[in-house]
């Protein structure tokens, strides 16, 4: 489970953005107390947003993975901070944000040298725009996989034009074995992939959806009353021009 970023205090201010922009060790601690599990935890960090200080090794840590979210053009520095995370013990990831724009030779130069100089465990295709079809996704990760000889290949959808879900199981069509989902698809803007279909799809005995679906009416929709999130207009619009959805969030705010 990602339970949120670990940022720089010195970029973002704790008292704006609270406690899961940061993630520091003693909350997620806090969280965790008392609570017998085998769910890993997960953290996620930006290139150029996090000081590797402030990641300590991973047995004074109840931090198992470390995601390193960067752009196409971001590689080598994601790659120079997945290796310290490894380094220090942990599972790491490099989730290639916005793919639907970085498809030339720059992503095939990328993915080899993710292949060649990374030792992380997965790479990650990121429709961060919600702007992917079923094929462009087909064709991404078959690619991935044709590179990434020694690493897994995972998908990240988002649900600008109510395609993550779809998108996912396009992916898991194409040997995609990490996966990405929220319950409810809660996430910026459009959300993503809902869980509770991820899960009713794989019809796996060992998943049992219906203490999701409890959280669900118990929290999740009354949530919604308060935090806006999911397909509306101005996101559809965003994906299928295939830009940032910050503006139709600006504009869904107003």
């Amino acid at each position: 489970m990602e339970i949120g970023y670990r940022n720089s205090k010195n970029l973002f201010s704790p008292k704006e953005y609270g406690p899961w922009k940061f993630c520091t060790d003693e909350d997620i601690r806090g969280i965790i107390k008392g609570i017998e599990s085998k769910t890993k935890i997960s953290i996620m960090v930006d290139v150029g947003r996090v000081e590797l200080e402030d990641i300590k090794p991973k047995s004074e840590s109840p931090v198992d993975m470390i995601r390193v979210a960067a752009y196409v053009k971001d590689i080598d520095k994601a790659i120079f901070m997945a290796n310290d995370f490894a380094d220090k013990g942990y599972e790491t990831t490099i989730n290639i944000m916005a793919i639907s724009i970085d498809q030339g030779p720059e992503l095939d130069e990328a993915l080899n040298q993710v292949e060649k100089e990374s030792r992380i465990n997965v790479l990650y295709i990121v429709d961060s725009y919600g702007a992917l079809y079923q094929e462009p996704v087909e064709h991404l990760i078959k690619k991935a996989k044709g590179i990434l000889k020694t690493k897994e290949v995972g998908f990240h959808g988002h649900n600008h034009q109510q395609l993550a879900f779809s998108n996912t199981i396009e992916a898991i069509i194409h040997n995609a074995n990490y996966l990405d989902a929220t319950i409810y698809g809660l996430g910026r803007a459009a959300g993503n992939c809902p869980l509770e279909l991820l899960v009713g799809f794989l019809k796996n005995p060992k998943f049992d959806i219906r203490p999701i679906l409890d959280l669900i009416s118990e929290e999740f929709i009354p949530l919604r009353d308060k935090i806006e999130w999911g397909y509306i207009i101005p996101y559809a619009i965003s994906g299928m021009m295939n830009v940032h959805p910050k503006a139709a969030m600006r504009f869904a705010a107003a």
